[in-house]
């Protein structure tokens, strides 16, 4: 394996200077390494550092080669033609095809490009696009297409993909899949996306307690991860039955010398022996007493460094729990009913004679093609927007919609003064048990909702949808995986499982459905429900 970028002993920090990873060693060659950790653990630092954008703190980068990168702004004012960096050459062809061309045209003349151009765009779903097209009048999943297009499109050795599936639908992840299986190239690839994952050759997990480095997908990974648990776990039992031993040790070993000393009173009073015996005696037993007992307390201190250490990997490694409330209905209950909905975006038409019936309990998935109507379906059921014909019922019982931003929260404000917006009912007091709840605690609570990651994000819009005197029966997430690390999404999904009311979900995140256990589908495009 030809070694095409070499990571040496590297650290990086936040501007503050707090670190963010350290003594990262690695080499790349022709494999596939996906990077993952919490949102803010240092992978576009990495990235940044690896494209000399960033200078790390310690360590060195040795690249051999050219590196891609996926960029996650497009210019507006780019065509396609120039945002895949082939304006100039498709020029030169132009020239060349109409007699105009130069002897450096046909020096730089690249036959092959509108083939491979064309090829390209069709895999990623672009294919009836035209190259004059300007960028912004593309949704984000197009523009992320376009990006990965022009990606594939340049002559280079090793590619750095961001998340290159966010934004996508269910075609383009598995376009996106089919590119990375079938390309030779090495790669870096952070995501979030664990069917993405799964056909990386290692994992690479970024944290401030340690670099993890493991060999296969996301499945070995998690495997890894479950048993690091376990074997804190053991190693924090091992640990407390020493120091519970050596407590009790020293504890025996404190009395048998305060009953030698009141022995060594009582045969001193006696006077049956000489005082230069009876003190040495009660000499040599307190050196040997004294000896045992530093044993037994550097003994005692180190189980207790074993144990702290055993605490602080047990913490790190065990995801982050949360609870919804029960609701106390009854499963079954009609929480809102589509009855032969058609809608429209103009004149073109979305999708039509949809029934569907929602119920506490139900758990629906969302699926269609990026513009195929997903978010006026919410709006409908919402009450926001009316459809083009059918009808749409709706229980007198509360509806939450959570979008991909969490924008019920306002920015400005922090996630007290957030919550208390929202149930102006809760005191100050009620408010810091409802966020301690959701892992905000102390002055946690007084944090800006605008500095959050997105997993903090969707904790902080749960809290706020879920604690006011009527919680919503019927919870409607859209996209809700988009902007979460993986930690984030398993928190998620666990908090979604015990949820007993209704869930209506928009993803193209087949894991994620799955575990939450969406059972029912309406499938937008083709006017059916799968069930």
């Amino acid at each position: 394996m030809t070694i095409s970028l070499t990571l040496n002993a590297l650290s990086a920090a936040r501007p503050d200077g707090s670190p963010l990873f350290s003594d990262l060693t690695l080499s790349l060659g022709s494999e596939r390494i996906g990077v993952v950790g919490r949102n803010g653990a240092g992978k576009s630092t990495l990235f940044n550092i690896i494209q000399q954008r960033l200078a790390p703190v310690t360590g060195t980068v040795t690249c051999h080669g050219r590196i891609g990168e996926l960029r996650q702004v497009t210019p507006d004012t780019d065509t396609l033609a120039h945002a895949l960096g082939i304006a100039t050459q498709l020029d030169v062809l132009a020239r060349i095809e109409a007699g105009q061309g130069d002897e450096a045209d046909f020096a730089a003349a690249d036959w092959t490009l509108p083939d491979r151009c064309e090829q390209i765009l069709r895999e990623l779903g672009l294919g009836n696009v035209s190259l004059d097209r300007l960028t912004a009048s593309m949704s984000g999943g197009e523009r992320t297409r376009l990006e990965l297009a022009r990606i594939w499109l340049e002559d280079v050795d090793l590619l750095l993909l961001d998340e290159p599936t966010n934004n996508l639908d269910r075609a383009g992840r598995q376009a996106i899949y089919d590119l990375i299986a079938n390309d030779k190239r090495g790669m870096l690839i952070a995501s979030h996306d664990r069917e993405l994952l799964e056909g990386m050759d290692r994992i690479l997990h970024l944290s401030t307690a340690g670099i993890t480095l493991v060999s296969g997908g996301w499945s070995e990974f998690a495997d890894h991860r479950r048993k690091a648990l376990e074997t804190s776990h053991q190693q924090k039992a091992q640990a407390e039955r020493e120091i519970a031993q050596t407590q009790r040790e020293l504890q025996s070993q404190k009395e048998k010398k305060d009953r030698r000393a009141q022995s060594g009173k009582k045969l001193r009073a006696s006077g049956s022996q000489p005082k230069m015996a009876t003190d040495a005696l009660k000499q040599g037993a307190e050196n040997a007493g004294s000896r045992e007992a530093r044993l037994k307390e550097r003994r005692l201190g180190a189980a207790q460094d074993r144990l702290a250490t055993a605490r602080e990997r047990i913490e790190r490694l065990t995801p982050l729990t949360i609870e919804l409330p029960d609701l106390g209905f009854p499963a079954g209950r009609m929480l809102a009913e589509l009855k032969d909905v058609t809608l429209k975006h103009g004149t073109r038409r979305l999708s039509s004679n949809l029934s569907a019936r929602f119920e506490t309990g139900s758990r629906w998935a969302i699926r269609g093609s990026n513009g195929s109507g997903k978010t006026s379906l919410i709006r409908c059921i919402c009450g926001e927007d009316q459809p083009h014909s059918g009808e749409i019922l709706r229980a007198p019982y509360p509806i939450a919609w959570l979008d991909q931003h969490i924008s019920l929260l306002s920015p400005d404000l922090s996630l007290m003064e957030n919550l208390l917006q929202a149930h102006p009912d809760r005191t100050e007091g009620e408010a810091h048990e409802i966020l301690a709840r959701f892992a905000f605690r102390n002055t946690e609570a007084h944090r800006l909702a605008g500095t959050l990651s997105g997993g903090e994000r969707m904790r902080a819009g749960l809290a706020v949808t879920f604690n006011g005197i009527d919680p919503p029966q019927l919870l409607i997430l859209d996209e809700p995986t988009n902007h979460l690390d993986v930690e984030s999404i398993e928190t998620l999904e666990a908090a979604l499982q015990t949820y007993t009311g209704g869930l209506l979900v928009v993803s193209h995140d087949d894991r994620f459905l799955e575990t939450i256990g969406c059972n029912r589908t309406i499938e937008l495009g083709s006017d059916c429900i799968l069930g």
